[in-house]
């Protein structure tokens, strides 16, 4: 089993922000993600997925635009929505999916 299936079936929430470099929109998340992070503390993982250098995983959930975000636990997917969301919005979603 890879190091990301092991992380997307385990216990702990995992955001996956699925991105690129030359994305406007991706650029606009990534401090949104830091500030949700920040709020979450250690309850949530938040990975960065660059999807031109990891077309396979893309593929595999079948992203078709970025940014996307795709937010496991115990490897079933709990919420996922392409586009940017405030931080506010972000955590709230988190906590309503995952009880933390």
């Amino acid at each position: 089993m890879s190091k990301f299936q092991e992380l997307i079936n385990g216990e702990k929430p995992v955001l996956i922000d699925f991105f690129a470099t030359w994305c406007g929109p991706c650029q606009v998340l990534a401090p949104i993600l830091v500030e949700a992070k920040e709020s979450l503390g250690d309850t949530v993982a938040i990975i960065k997925v660059d999807v031109d250098k990891n077309q396979e995983v893309a593929a595999q959930f079948q992203v078709r635009g970025v940014p996307t975000m795709i937010l496991f636990q115990n490897g079933k997917m709990l919420w996922r929505q392409s586009g940017v969301v405030s931080s506010n919005e972000l955590v709230s979603i988190i906590k309503q999916k995952v009880n933390v």
